[in-house]
C-alpha cells in the first residue's frame, strides 16, 4: 500500500455484498467454538477430542460448507469459503485457549492469525471496494511468508515435545499477545486512515484523488501500516515462545520493509516531492534503524 497516499472515502452507511458475506461465512465457520455447549463436553474439546468430538468436528465442517454452497453463488462462495475457514480457525482457537492444556497458547496464536487474515479482507471491502479480491485475505502473500508460518508452527511442535515447559511460560505469551493485539491495532488504523487508496499492491501511478495523509497515526509514523505488521509478526512468535523464530522473523521483516520503504518512498517523491520531504524530515519511519531512501540535497 502507498503508505501516508490517501484520499478520505465517505462512509457509505452499509456493508458491500461481499463483506456481508464474508462476514455471516466467518461466523458461521467460528461456531464451532459452541460444539462444547451442543455436546455437553469439557470447553477444551480439541485438547483430547476422542472419536466423538472429531465426528462433530467433521459433521460441522461438512454442515457448514454445504450451507455456503447453497446460499451463495460461486464467485461469493468463493470469498464466503475463505472467510468460513478463518472462522474456523478462530472458533478452533478459542477451544484450544479453553483450560489448561499445552496447546493452549498455540490457540493464543491461531486466534490472532486468523482475525489478522480475515480483518485484511474486512478493511479493504470497507475502504476500498475497488480494489477487493481474494489476494485481499493475503492468504497466498508469498512463499516466503508461506515458509515462515510453517517454520513456527514446526519449531512450536519439536520444542513441546523436547521442552515442554518452554511453552508453558505465561508471562511471555501474554507480552507476545499484547505485540499482536498493538500491531494489528496500528495496522487497521493505517488503513482506515488512509481510506479509499489504501492498496495491498504498491502503487506506482498517482491518480488525482491522491493526497498526503500526515493526521492521525500517520503523524506518528510515516508507514504505520508496515510498524505494525513489523510488531504483529515479532509478537506471533513471542507468544509461541519460539527463540528461533522470534530471531528469524525479526531479521527477515527488518529486511523486508527496509526494501520496501526505499521502493516506496521513491514513489511518493515522486507523486508529491518537496511535500512529502517536508514531512520525511519531521516523522521518523516508525521502524528501527530504518531511514528510508536518502535523497541527494
Amino acid at each position: 500500500a502507498a503508505a501516508a497516499a490517501a484520499a478520505a472515502r465517505p462512509w457509505r452507511g452499509r456493508l458491500s455484498r461481499e463483506a456481508r458475506a464474508s462476514l455471516a461465512a466467518f461466523l458461521l465457520g467460528a461456531s464451532v467454538a459452541a460444539l462444547p455447549v451442543a455436546l455437553g463436553s469439557p470447553p477444551a474439546l480439541l485438547a483430547s477430542p476422542g472419536l466423538r468430538g472429531r465426528l462433530a468436528l467433521a459433521l460441522h465442517v461438512a454442515g457448514v460448507n454445504a450451507a455456503l454452497l447453497l446460499l451463495y453463488p460461486r464467485p461469493l462462495y468463493k470469498i464466503a469459503v475463505r472467510a468460513c475457514f478463518l472462522g474456523f480457525a478462530f472458533g478452533c482457537g478459542l477451544l484450544l485457549s479453553a483450560g489448561r492444556s499445552a496447546w493452549r497458547h498455540f490457540g493464543w496464536y491461531m486466534c490472532s492469525l486468523s482475525l489478522f487474515h480475515y480483518s485484511e479482507y474486512l478493511v479493504t471491502a470497507i475502504n476500498n471496494p475497488r480494489s477487493l479480491s481474494l489476494d485481499s485475505f493475503l492468504l497466498n502473500h508469498s512463499f516466503e511468508y508461506n515458509l515462515a508460518a510453517l517454520s513456527s508452527w514446526v519449531e512450536f511442535t519439536l520444542e513441546k515435545l523436547l521442552f515442554p515447559e518452554l511453552k508453558q511460560i505465561t508471562w511471555l505469551s501474554t507480552v507476545g499477545l499484547l505485540m499482536v493485539i498493538f500491531g494489528d491495532c496500528l495496522r487497521k488504523a493505517a488503513m482506515l486512515t488512509a481510506g479509499s487508496n489504501f492498496n495491498h499492491i504498491v502503487q506506482n501511478e498517482k491518480s488525482d484523488t491522491h493526497t498526503l495523509v500526515t493526521s492521525g497515526v500517520y503523524g506518528w509514523f510515516r508507514h504505520p501500516s508496515y510498524v505494525g505488521w513489523f510488531y504483529w509478526s515479532i509478537g506471533t512468535q513471542v507468544l509461541l515462545c519460539n527463540p528461533i523464530c522470534v530471531v528469524g522473523y525479526a531479521l527477515a521483516s527488518w529486511r523486508f520493509f527496509r526494501e520496501r520503504i526505499e521502493e516506496e518512498e521513491i514513489t511518493l517523491i515522486h507523486f508529491f516531492g518537496e511535500e512529502y520531504l517536508e514531512y520525511k524530515r519531521k516523522v521518523p519511519s516508525g521502524l528501527p534503524f530504518i531511514k528510508g531512501v536518502k535523497v541527494e540535497l
